[in-house]
């Protein structure tokens, strides 16, 4: 089950937009979960697909995943694939960034899919 407010709520809501997450899902936890698992799979896998491809085939990967983050509210993931996306000469960089707030959106993902703690 996706974890209630926690202490360290506000850092959670900064990366995933609970309340946009709620909304999408109609506050089913079990479907919020579902699609926070998903794109915690999804958005590693499409950063090892943009590792090494062609500028078209990282634009079009980053434009799949801007979509993804934004189904779950992650607004930091979906600004940074979208800077990607229409990157050009400094997609470089802007895959570092992009690879940056994926590991920060699944880190908090994995704390909100983790067993409450007592």
């Amino acid at each position: 089950m996706v974890r209630p407010a926690a202490k360290d709520d506000r850092e959670s809501a900064s990366v995933i937009d609970r309340a946009h997450l709620s909304r999408v899902t109609g506050g089913d936890i079990a479907l919020e979960r579902e699609l926070l698992d998903l794109f915690y799979t999804q958005a590693e896998l499409l950063l090892e697909r943009m590792r090494g491809s062609d500028a078209a085939t990282v634009s079009a990967l980053a434009h799949t995943l801007k979509g993804s983050a934004l189904g779950i509210g992650a607004t930091a993931v979906a600004r940074a694939a979208g800077v990607l996306e229409g990157s050009g000469a400094e997609q470089e960089t802007a895959l570092l960034r992009l690879t940056i707030v994926v590991q920060e959106a699944r880190v908090v993902i994995a704390g909100l899919l983790a067993p409450p703690s007592d």
